[in-house]
């Protein structure tokens, strides 16, 4: 009786199209062997590709000869489980997008098998070539050289891209042949190893012979030693540290006394490091109240979705971590999410400080880092799992609990297809697994908030900071006046004046702008140009430690032009300030200060988070200039003073959340002051003083601005009252762009008009940013009440229009967190 696999193919398709599921047969072969979750290799379009199979069945609706087989399966190990595949089906209809791409989140990306293609001479090393042509033997003899097969990309790489000619040629001619072969850029590391080949007696008998004979004494002592290892053991570690020549392991090998193996070994990305012991503190009663709020809501009520409402300073992740000790002593594993890789060095001190068992999952580990952490997590080898937004998929068998912290952060949200948001994913994974969600924040995101005030989320208020300190007394200076008064630097007296007091203290203060950079833009102040990036619609940024213009979205540097480009005019200015600007005007002004600077620039390397983080911890530094990394979570308690710069700049951003957004980062900056035994003071610099969203911040009282928040949404029906679908054509060719969103447009006015859908359609217009490296972007924006049979509208119009060529892309964002 046939058997028939449904397998997602990793093919490049229509990525707003769930069109990757295929049936394969499977072959007699490997009947019993292919299950569900596996990844096999099967054919497809004339290539071998990478796929899934996500269910097996005994019928098919394709006729069978029209069906092709299984090719191999690389691996027997299951990659998912049918947890995680339930995850992925419910992502792609959730997010309009493919299962294939929805089940690549959840295995790291270096475990995704790539094609390579191998050219190879027909007949081996030994084939006879003589009456070839010189330039055909030269490739030839290059192939033999390396054992009679190579790497095609490598040859191209050795002779040219022509010489792509000449295998074709030879190919035809059946001198050479062409092989594909599947692998995984990434695997587990083995080093060599060195173990016993007898049994120990025996061992033990050669030792004592060689120990009589003084020419053979080192080869007794050697054996003894190993004999005393566990085993296998390093063979480098044998010499460097126990002084074991390479010689006489050779000499024991070939006797057949040793051996020769492989070790596995896992690249721990904190196994240099020694983690002092996290104390565990008495719980506070607001504490105890919010840990026995979410075990009884659990265990007693059935409720699973929480969220924690705390002041900064509170103690959340005491809670945090009394929440996830409870899970382990249920034998259930926790995953904990930050929203910055800034976060996780404090994370990770705090949890590897506290528990024994931890894996760490962020973007800036390398390769066989992150693959190795994945295998130990997958392998059971784990209780607690940190890390940013992806690791909200980790490979957790017994899912206890999901804790996402600073859930209002908007890096929760992926920027690349499928565009889904952490919150929503583990909120569906603990539904599915039966687990607990825990969301914490002193300034929950709005549509949180509401949420939890209509019973979607069990409230957990947590009003008052541990040790009873107080709060950081907040304070305005009005920049308009500062200017009407003389002072044209970028520190108000107020500011200028508690930095000189914090410094004569040998305290800390942290000096907080939005804006990496020297300066903002650059520009002509005769014929007001500014100088822009060609490939997109941005102004580039003045970079003074490299005294180049960046452009912060496709990467493009320039050096600074001596005259302008369009009036030849040598009047270039520098206008608006970057972190690196403060910087320097912080050394100007006080040169005594030791400074450090934490933002995109200064932390790109790997570890550069941590050595800051570590840096300003151990009091190596007065100031600590930076941008959001600084804002959120950080826990200083020398922090006495935080200095927020230009608060106007989230203010002015032409986008319905900039309100919330300003109110966020300056709560969550406050915050960073007055967290050890001294009280903190903060000053917010702005020309807007009277904004809901700084007054509202000056008392840090979130009910005063969530209620004026919240009407404003109300009104202009912006979510929670709706929800937005944002979709973007982008294209090389603008006029492309534009009849690709005119069709989709048309055609969606009419669909959702003519089926009676609660929704507008806006559009077709220019994003706001209207072209990104090279690709001029258009935009319809969908606005209303977008349920499941509005989705399956939108994903079946966009399959019809969505051109064959490629030549425009298509994206889709269901709630975006920016309409930019």
């Amino acid at each position: 009786m046939p058997l028939f696999a449904v397998i997602a193919v990793d093919a490049v398709l229509n990525s707003c199209a769930e069109n990757d599921v295929f049936d394969y047969i499977i072959p007699d072969e490997l009947k019993g062997a292919v299950e569900i979750g596996m990844r096999v290799i099967v054919p497809f379009s004339g290539r071998m590709l990478e796929g899934y199979v996500i269910d097996i069945k005994d019928s098919t609706d394709v006729a069978q000869d029209k069906l092709k087989a299984i090719k191999s399966i690389p691996n027997p190990s299951h990659i998912f489980d049918y947890k995680q595949i339930s995850l992925a089906k419910w992502m792609s209809k959730e997010y309009l997008c493919s299962i294939t791409e929805c089940l690549k989140c959840i295995m790291p990306s270096e475990m995704v098998m790539k094609e390579s293609k191998y050219v190879m001479v027909v007949g081996g090393k030994s084939a006879d070539l003589s009456d070839l042509k010189y330039d055909d033997k030269k490739m030839l003899d290059i192939i033999k050289s390396h054992g009679g097969c190579i790497k095609v990309n490598d040859i191209l790489k050795l002779l040219g891209r022509n010489a792509q000619k000449t295998i074709t040629r030879l190919v035809k001619s059946k001198v050479l042949a062409i092989k594909s072969n599947m692998a995984q850029e990434v695997s587990a590391k083995k080093i060599k190893g060195i173990d016993l080949n007898l049994d120990y007696d025996s061992a033990a008998s050669q030792a004592d012979s060689f120990e009589k004979k003084s020419s053979k004494l080192l080869q007794g002592k050697a054996l003894r030693l190993i004999m005393s290892l566990e085993k296998p053991f390093p063979e480098r570690k044998l010499v460097e540290e126990y002084k074991v020549s390479r010689s006489t392991i050779n000499t024991l090998v070939k006797k057949g006394i040793l051996k020769s193996v492989e070790i596995e070994v896992s690249r721990d990305p904190y196994g240099n490091r020694k983690f002092s012991p996290y104390a565990k503190p008495t719980l506070t009663d607001e504490q105890r109240n919010v840990l026995n709020t979410i075990l009884t809501g659990y265990y007693g009520y059935g409720k699973r979705n929480f969220l924690i409402h705390g002041v900064t300073g509170s103690g959340k992740t005491e809670v945090y971590m009394r929440l996830a000790e409870h899970m382990i002593e249920k034998g259930k594993q926790t995953i904990v999410l930050v929203p910055e890789i800034a976060l996780t060095p404090q994370t990770i001190e705090r949890f590897k400080g506290r528990f024994e068992r931890v894996a760490v999952l962020h973007s800036r580990l390398s390769a066989g880092e992150r693959y190795d952490e994945w295998m130990r997590i997958k392998r059971g080898e784990v209780d607690v799992v940190v890390g940013a937004r992806s690791a909200v998929f980790a490979p957790v068998s017994n899912l206890g609990a999901i804790i996402i912290d600073e859930e209002h952060e908007t890096s929760y949200k992926s920027d690349k297809t499928p565009k889904y948001h952490a919150r929503d994913i583990a909120q569906k994974r603990c539904e599915i697994e039966d687990a607990i969600l825990v969301l914490g924040s002193a300034t929950p995101c709005i549509e949180t908030y509401y949420n939890a005030n209509n019973k979607k989320y069990i409230k957990c208020n947590m009003f008052h900071r541990i040790y009873e300190r107080s709060l950081p007394d907040i304070r305005v200076a009005d920049m308009r006046q500062e200017i009407d008064s003389g002072n044209m630097t970028i520190f108000s007296r107020m500011l200028y004046s508690e930095l000189k007091n914090v410094l004569r203290k040998k305290q800390q203060a942290i000096l907080f702008l939005n804006r990496r950079g020297y300066s903002t833009f650059v520009s002509c102040r005769k014929c007001g140009s500014v100088m822009k990036c060609p490939r997109c619609d941005v102004s580039l940024t003045y970079h003074a430690d490299r005294n180049v213009l960046n452009c912060h979205y496709c990467g493009y540097t320039a050096n600074i032009p001596k005259v302008c480009p369009i009036c030849g005019s040598k009047y270039i200015k520098y206008f608006g300030i970057g972190t690196q600007k403060v910087e320097n005007e912080v050394m100007r002004f006080f040169p005594e200060a030791r400074v450090l600077r934490m933002d995109m620039d200064t932390t790109s390397r790997k570890g550069a988070h941590g050595s800051i983080y570590r840096a300003f911890k151990n009091h190596e530094a007065d100031i600590l200039i930076g941008t959001q990394m600084v804002s959120k979570g950080l826990d200083f308690p020398g922090v006495t003073l935080v200095g927020i710069i230009a608060a106007d700049l989230s203010i002015n951003i032409p986008d319905f959340r900039s309100g919330e957004r300003t109110f966020q980062l300056i709560t969550q900056v406050s915050g960073r002051a007055g967290r050890g035994s001294e009280p903190g003071k903060v000053i917010i610099q702005t020309y807007n003083p009277k904004h809901y969203s700084i007054l509202a911040s000056l008392h840090q009282d979130y009910n005063e601005f969530f209620e004026k928040e919240i009407s404003m949404r109300k009104t202009f029906e912006y979510p929670p009252f709706s929800d937005i679908v944002n979709i973007v054509a982008s294209s090389k060719n603008e006029n492309e762009a534009i009849k690709v969103m005119n069709d989709i447009t048309a055609k969606l006015k009419q669909k959702i008009e003519g089926n009676g859908f609660d929704a507008n359609v806006l559009g077709p217009t220019q994003a706001p940013i209207s072209k990104i490296n090279t690709y001029y972007r258009w935009q319809t924006i969908i606005k209303g009440r977008v349920d499941d049979a509005l989705k399956k509208c939108v994903k079946s119009i966009i399959d019809e229009t969505y051109p064959k060529s490629g030549s425009v892309k298509i994206n889709l964002d269901i709630n975006p967190v920016s309409l930019a």
